[in-house]
């Protein structure tokens, strides 16, 4: 690290509904360092790199560039002087080449079309540059999640950036892909970048950061030098309190299959196998997990089990009931819950209140519904109790889903999915963005369902969630089960990465032998 790079002094961030996003904050880059921003959900981490990036702009404090006052009244202001954010959720079109997207608004020309074979070189340029290695003339749609991201960071070099902002950049990669994309910032440190770097794991915090800012409630709770804090540090520092890492679960015998699923195949449109022959099964107190790099079947198996894709051959039943043809509502009767991946789009009404959403499985029961009117007095009697329940931090129960923080967004989907006791939860990336004292929360409710004897169905790509909350683990990989897994706990990070990127499998009859057990 040498010289100050760039300084937020005093920064504040107030919203029009007076909500305070970012008090007096002070944070500062070195120049060739990675340093990392922690905090919970709504601490203020991701306003403050919005401000550095010219998606918002301060209500108070100053912002300076090599000493200089730096005004930056867009994302492109920002560009221009050297500092590119990679965001969580990719900007790249999956229908263009990698090409295609390096140049996307910045397309040399050629008469009055685009000069493709220069942008195919430029990008060849910049992959060799900064041994970032792509195929420029690959469409994205068909490229892994690393390599999009690989893309993500070469059009932000390409267009200048000295400073990179990474949100998120781990959430969806296995080991191997993570190690491999710390190698690389490892390079472009040396080449004189500097990178800020979001997360919530703090073991690759740890891993690879120089220094580390910790938020919590808006403000800083001061800068370290990563090797001097641990990861029980920096969580009590984010939440306030300790935070359990690791979990002791009540080991007791299972019950009877909650969910079977038996030789599931279903395939797109164009006859392209989506899944093949996936069978498994849920017991009563039992978490299974699967895991999987992102786009080989898991979201079209959760499709399938939630009646929104009609399977090709095979069969799911819930409690012995075949559910083809049912759908979500119909699924629901039978004491089966859902955790959607993606809360805003899915798993929430962001417009409508945190009641009306706590209530909206069940606003049609006779607990809920008198027949001509809602039960005002039971509806709100029962969204105050889940929101002390589950800690989310808000208002009260009128305030508008859609204002809170992300992480409290998830507590109140997962509690309105947790309150009605179900026989089968589905939990699909049920902490995905959320903080370490919000994840713990969400996983202690996931192990109390299962020691009151529910089954869980948990997908996620957080591997230290995955290995430490399941009772058994499925692999998925191109559509199939590629592994089956009695005992997690002994599963190692780096193995199960090798059963996620398909260079290792079992052998269908011991996959068969384990399900059937």
């Amino acid at each position: 690290m040498t010289s100050q790079l760039l300084e937020m002094k005093n920064i504040t961030k107030v919203y029009p509904n007076g909500v305070v996003a970012n008090q007096k904050v002070q944070f500062s880059l070195s120049e060739g360092e990675i340093h990392a921003i922690v905090g919970e959900n709504g601490a203020g981490k991701s306003t403050l790199m919005k401000m550095m990036f010219g998606m918002e702009a301060p209500s108070e404090g100053e912002i300076f560039l090599r000493g200089e006052p730096l005004k930056l009244t867009s994302p492109q202001d920002a560009i221009d002087k050297g500092i590119g954010m990679v965001h969580q959720h990719f900007m790249l079109v999956p229908s263009f080449t990698v090409a295609e997207n390096m140049v996307l608004g910045m397309e040399p020309k050629k008469g009055v079309g685009i000069n493709y074979s220069e942008a195919v070189r430029m990008t060849e340029e910049m992959s060799k540059k900064y041994n970032l290695h792509v195929n420029p003339k690959a469409k994205v749609e068909d490229l892994s999640v690393g390599m999009k991201q690989k893309i993500e960071i070469l059009k932000a070099l390409l267009r200048g950036a000295k400073i990179l902002i990474l949100d998120e950049p781990t959430a969806v990669l296995t080991p191997q892909e993570t190690e491999e994309l710390f190698r690389e910032l490892k390079q472009l440190k040396e080449q004189g970048h500097t990178i800020v770097f979001i997360s919530h794991k703090l073991k690759e915090v740890k891993a690879i950061c120089d220094r580390i800012t910790i938020m919590r409630a808006g403000k800083s709770e001061g800068v370290f030098l990563t090797r001097d804090v641990s990861e029980q540090d920096i969580s009590k520092l984010m939440v306030g309190r300790d935070v359990v890492l690791k979990y002791d679960k009540i080991s007791k015998p299972y019950g009877s299959d909650i969910l079977s699923v038996n030789e599931l195949s279903l395939s797109d449109e164009t006859g392209k196998a989506l899944l093949e022959n996936v069978a498994f099964k849920v017991r009563s107190g039992e978490i299974v997990g699967i895991a999987g790099v992102e786009g080989n079947g898991q979201t079209q198996l959760v499709e399938a089990l939630t009646g929104r894709l009609s399977v090709r051959r095979g069969s799911i039943a819930v409690k012995g009931t075949v559910i083809q043809g049912y759908d979500i509502g119909r699924i629901r009767s039978l004491g089966v819950s859902y955790i959607p991946e993606d809360r805003m789009r899915q798993g929430a009404a962001k417009e409508a209140s945190i009641s009306d959403n706590l209530i909206s499985t069940q606003y049609r029961s006779k607990e809920m519904n008198s027949g001509l009117f809602l039960k005002g007095k039971t509806i709100g009697k029962l969204a105050a109790k889940l929101i002390e329940d589950f800690r989310v931090r808000c208002s009260g129960p009128a305030q508008p889903i859609g204002m809170l923080s992300g992480g409290n967004m998830q507590k109140v989907v997962v509690a309105r999915e947790c309150s009605t006791s179900p026989d089968l939860l589905i939990a699909e990336q049920p902490t995905r963005g959320v903080d370490v004292g919000a994840a713990q929360f969400i996983h202690q409710k996931l192990i109390e369902l299962r020691d009151n004897g529910s089954g869980v169905l948990l997908i996620s790509a957080d591997l230290n969630e995955i290995l430490e909350l399941s009772d058994s683990l499925l692999v998925m990989y191109e559509g199939q089960i590629v592994a089956y897994l009695e005992e997690p706990s002994k599963v190692t990070e780096e193995e199960l990465g090798l059963y996620m990127l398909g260079l290792q499998r079992q052998d269908d009859g011991q996959i068969r032998r384990a399900v059937e057990s």
